[in-house]
């Protein structure tokens, strides 16, 4: 459980949008999306991104935290 559900309630929509508009950018297909989860496809294999925390996961990427990391990979 969060520590501060209020501050991840403001900040949860502004990120999440931040992160889909990067993401579409690259030209990667978001194959699934919730409320605090973004999956898209790269290199025909699943990646998970939780805007709130920053953290990232998949088999063909090197997990970690932070947008600006994920993108990074991404764009290599």
């Amino acid at each position: 459980m969060r520590l501060n559900t209020e501050r991840q309630n403001k900040l949860e929509p502004i990120r999440m949008q931040i992160a889909i508009n990067e993401i579409l950018i690259l030209g990667l297909k978001i194959t699934n999306c919730t409320d605090k989860m973004i999956e898209f496809e790269y290199k025909g294999q699943p990646v998970r991104y939780f805007p709130y925390s920053g953290w990232a996961t998949g088999k063909t990427i090197k997990d970690g935290r932070g947008l600006n990391n994920l993108i990074k990979q991404l764009k290599q």
